[in-house]
């Protein structure tokens, strides 16, 4: 609750500015009201007006990055914990994830939707997931992505949905629903090892995975969507993918590629066709990839291991340099005291991918975090040294699972945001949308209390600036709430509001004078 005014404020609003009418709109979720204060010496109980700075928008800005965890549900790893439980006990959790995440100044979430060719939403392509009730196919009675849209956003935190595109089944003993893709495509759903997998040269099974992401933007107010690194399978030992039918119909029909190239085009096309989807549907949202650690063995020098261009057919250096993604976020999960999967030369080369706006975000494994290898330490040296490689375009860290953050295991989350994290942060603007431009803000000033409005706009949040001295400083965010917010100060001095959009655009602030 806020509290009481001692005596009346007097402000002056050096601005007036009209809004610009966009053509974007949307209804925003609720956010709380309670708005953190600026940490100061009690104020004065009737502050004079002074001097106004200028009276017109100012320029501003601040560090951004993405702090994110993801969140799996395949074989209820993270959330739910397990099958079967209460709507209110599910939500719980998940409140109690994000209540973590939000207090380490966290800013994005990946939500596991899809980890079997299924859904953790309402979908009429695809069966309820059975890591909900212990039944593919059956209800749980609510939906769960609506729910962690409303509850990230009011905490300021973005939710990107995390699919996985081609895993038909984790396990084929299980019993599978009338409306599952191996059953609605069961020539193209192939035995591997434990699971099932579907055919990655299969226009129509392509064109599947384009109707879900298609499904999930219209329907869900989402920030991104984001694949992990499970394209072609890992290798089982000893046992060849089985697309023999797809591959002998490509080259009879005169496809010259050779069977490793044609694997890495099938692959390429899903990830072009899904930047392009997007792009189209819902400009707002970002597309993201978190391939294995390793892009091949000797790149950077020295470097061994799993050759995920030759054994998983991906490419991710290509589709940061074509522009079909967003970012990658590479899964670097070993120790900086690794030599031959070493973190520290490994973040420097991937880093160096980034280009034209497009970002690189560093995966960490919080796992094992205590193990004899995993000291609290070795993670904050693994976030300090990706953020080293800020200049090439690293722009934050993704931790996986967020459990360890929200639980505060070993202090990570303390340290994370001591260290790392003291004040909330915008995530990075979208590649497309850098040359955008943006209406300031309106402002009101009602007693200490700053009533902020961008209607046309459908933002993400307002930031409040301070200057100091000849600099403007950033303070904090607030998330929008229906066109606007409120945002308390507590001494005097010259502000500056801006808005950012759901694009990561930033508007220029209007500036007020608090005397």
């Amino acid at each position: 609750m806020r509290r009481a005014l001692h005596g009346i404020a007097r402000f002056v609003v050096l601005a007036s500015i009209s809004m610009a009418c966009a053509a974007e709109t949307g209804a925003e979720h609720p956010t709380d009201d309670v708005e953190p204060r600026i940490p100061a010496e009690p104020r004065s109980p009737a502050p004079d007006p002074g001097p106004a700075p200028g009276n017109e928008a100012v320029a501003v800005g601040h560090d951004r990055e993405i702090r994110g965890a993801w969140i799996s549900s395949v074989y209820n790893g993270t959330w739910p914990s397990k099958t079967g439980l209460t709507k209110e006990a599910s939500q719980a959790e998940l409140v109690a994830l994000f209540d973590g995440l939000a207090a380490a100044n966290m800013n994005a979430v990946f939500l596991q939707v899809r980890p079997e060719s299924d859904a953790l939403y309402a979908s009429s392509l695809e069966p309820w997931s059975r890591f909900l009730t212990g039944t593919q196919g059956q209800s749980p009675g609510w939906d769960p992505l609506a729910f962690a849209v409303e509850e990230a956003h009011a905490r300021g935190i973005e939710l990107h949905a995390w699919i996985n595109p081609y895993r038909g089944l984790v396990s084929r003993t299980i019993a599978v629903a009338p409306s599952h893709v191996t059953k609605m495509l069961p020539d193209r759903a192939y035995p591997y090892g434990a699971q099932a997998w579907m055919d990655p040269g299969a226009p129509e099974v392509r064109a599947h995975i384009r109707d879900v992401v298609r499904d999930i933007v219209t329907r869900y107010d989402v920030d991104g969507i984001h694949f992990d690194d499970y394209f072609y399978p890992y290798p089982v030992a000893a046992t060849p993918f089985p697309d023999d039918v797809t591959f002998d119909a490509y080259a009879s029909g005169g496809g010259a590629l050779v069977r490793p190239d044609w694997r890495r085009s099938n692959v390429d096309t899903l990830v072009r066709e899904i930047g392009e989807l997007v792009a189209k549907e819902r400009p707002d949202v970002r597309f993201g990839i978190s391939p294995f650690g390793i892009y091949r063995p000797g790149i950077p020098a020295g470097i061994t291991g799993l050759d995920a261009y030759a054994e998983l057919y991906c490419d991710p250096k290509k589709w940061m340099e074509q522009g079909w993604v967003d970012y990658v976020a590479p899964q670097l999960y070993w120790p900086t005291t690794r030599t031959n999967q070493a973190f520290g030369k490994l973040v420097t080369w991937w880093a160096g991918l980034a280009k034209d706006g497009r970002s690189v975000i560093v995966g960490h494994d919080v796992t094992k975090l205590g193990e004899p290898d995993w000291p609290l330490s070795e993670m904050s040296l693994q976030v300090k040294l990706s953020r080293d490689e800020r200049p090439k375009g690293a722009r934050g860290n993704v931790f996986f699972t967020a459990k360890a953050i929200a639980n505060d295991d070993l202090g990570l989350r303390t340290e994370l945001a001591k260290t790392f994290w003291k004040t909330p942060v915008a995530t990075p603007p979208l590649a497309t949308a850098k040359s955008e431009t943006l209406a300031p803000p309106a402002v009101d000033a009602e007693g200490w209390t700053l009533k902020v409005s961008a209607p046309s706009i459908r933002a993400r949040a307002f930031a409040l600036h301070r200057r100091d001295k000849d600099a403007w400083t950033f303070v904090r965010l607030t998330p929008m709430k229906s066109g606007g917010a409120s945002i308390t100060v507590d001494t005097p001095g010259d502000y500056a509001i801006s808005v950012i959009d759901r694009r990561g655009v930033e508007s220029l602030a209007t500036p007020i004078a608090i005397r």
